[in-house]
């Protein structure tokens, strides 16, 4: 069994994490810190977990496992790594921000990228949510280095996304029927995004034009992606159908896709259309799992030698 450790797991990542990982056929949870809830059972926290598991959240620490999960926010993977070296000699998966740029020998955990590269790997930086569902649109293209001009965005992402720390933007009585658009052309995922698709097009140097928007459901992403391209449809098809071919939790669609296929999921489904010279690539994730905490799971597999799927095979809900 994997010993696994999660650091900050009251969150919304913390919660996706636990609820994947109790099912997990090969890990055994040692333990699950918290700060602001320790001493209180998991489940008064996450209650969904009521009758699923005794855990309780604990202040303390432990190395005495196979690999630790950070789920804390942006900027506190890096001041827990510098106050407790010891985890340093561990396998580590963060799911925040902090080392996304590879540093420190930190590999970019984007299985459809660089899957052999995470299966020896110590260290993973987990992909962002937006920056896992623009990148899966879009590594085909870059894997051939067909992106010759400038990349159009307009994605909107679930409430969840925004944390569970409570702003103005995320009470129900403002987001509900409602949408709005934030960090237009400035979103923290673009640096990510760009680093990735120069990972396999070395002299892509187009603009990337992202929209993000705010939508008024809970959890999900849909990413709808435009550039030029000069072949046909079934050209594009078929790169696709051929860059995805191995890689169990991404899946080309022919028919159109919606956002409800993919929520409780893995998956990433990706449809594509062509309109006068522009290839669209419409790509939809569940932010929370394939986006955050499902990933990070996949990404453990890949460390520990386990096929991918385990742990993972979830099913969404139809409505």
């Amino acid at each position: 069994m994997i010993k696994v450790g999660i650091i900050g797991g009251a969150g919304y990542t913390g919660g996706e994490l636990l609820r994947i990982l109790i099912n997990h056929p090969e890990v055994e949870i040692t333990f699950v810190n918290s700060k602001s809830q320790a001493g209180k059972p998991v489940y008064a926290t996450h209650t969904d977990l009521l009758g699923d598991t005794e855990l309780v959240f604990t202040d303390e620490l432990h190395t005495n496992i196979d690999v630790a999960f950070l789920c804390s926010g942006h900027g506190e993977s890096k001041k827990f790594l510098e106050a407790n070296p010891a985890f340093k000699g561990i396998s580590i998966i963060d799911l925040s921000t902090d080392y996304r740029d590879q540093s420190e020998g930190f590999v970019y955990g984007l299985a459809e990228l660089q899957r052999d590269k995470i299966k020896g790997a110590k260290h993973i930086a987990n992909p962002g949510c937006f920056a896992t569902s623009i990148e899966l649109a879009l590594l085909p293209l870059a894997s051939a280095g067909l992106i010759q001009d400038a990349i159009h965005i307009s994605a909107v992402t679930g409430s969840t996304g925004a944390g569970q720390s409570l702003s103005a933007t995320s009470h129900f009585s403002w987001r509900n029927n409602n949408i709005s658009i934030y960090k237009a052309f400035t979103h923290q995922h673009l640096t990510e995004i760009g680093m990735t698709l120069n990972e396999l097009q070395a002299d892509f140097d187009q603009p990337i034009n992202f929209i993000p928007y705010r939508g008024n459901f809970t959890r999900g992403i849909m990413a709808n992606v435009y550039t030029k391209f000069e072949g046909t449809l079934a050209e594009a098809k078929e790169l696709y159908k051929n860059y995805y071919a191995n890689h169990p939790f991404t899946t080309v669609s022919d028919a159109a896709i919606d956002v409800k296929q993919v929520v409780n999921t893995n998956k990433c489904l990706i449809h594509l259309e062509l309109h006068n010279g522009n290839l669209l690539i419409s790509s939809i994730i569940d932010n929370l799992t394939k986006g955050a905490s499902g990933q990070a799971v996949q990404n453990m597999n890949l460390i520990f030698g386990l096929p991918e799927r385990t742990g993972l095979a979830l099913k969404s809900v139809g409505f």
